[in-house]
């Protein structure tokens, strides 16, 4: 089995930057907790992408430990996380977060 390589779009990223501080303020050190959960489930990705199934045009991957999904797209041998987003929001705020993510899309580097 072939591991491909993981790329996180700036959107995620700030994805993943803003709900520590949340996780902080019900108990200490559980923004830790997420970011160390989070980063198992963005490696797994490496050998398990494309399995997971399409919503809003996106694979997506629920999180192991916490209420978030991890939206991705295959483009060529990469992954790339285009958003990771609480489960807890409206659906249509999810809809129109990823389908303004879908202008913003990383592209591969050349090789």
């Amino acid at each position: 089995m072939k591991k491909r390589d993981v790329v996180v779009s700036e959107d995620a990223i700030v994805d993943i930057e803003e709900a520590p501080a949340f996780y902080d303020r019900q108990e200490r050190g559980l923004g830790d907790y997420f970011i160390s959960c989070l980063m198992s489930d963005l490696e797994s990705l490496g050998f398990f992408a494309g399995i997971h199934s399409v919503w809003f045009g996106y694979h997506r991957m629920l999180a192991k430990r916490f209420p978030f999904a991890i939206y991705y797209d295959l483009v060529e041998e990469l992954v790339v996380i285009m958003a990771v987003l609480d489960m807890r929001r409206n659906p249509s705020t999810i809809r129109k977060r990823l389908s303004d993510s879908s202008r913003a899309a990383p592209s591969p580097a050349p090789r």
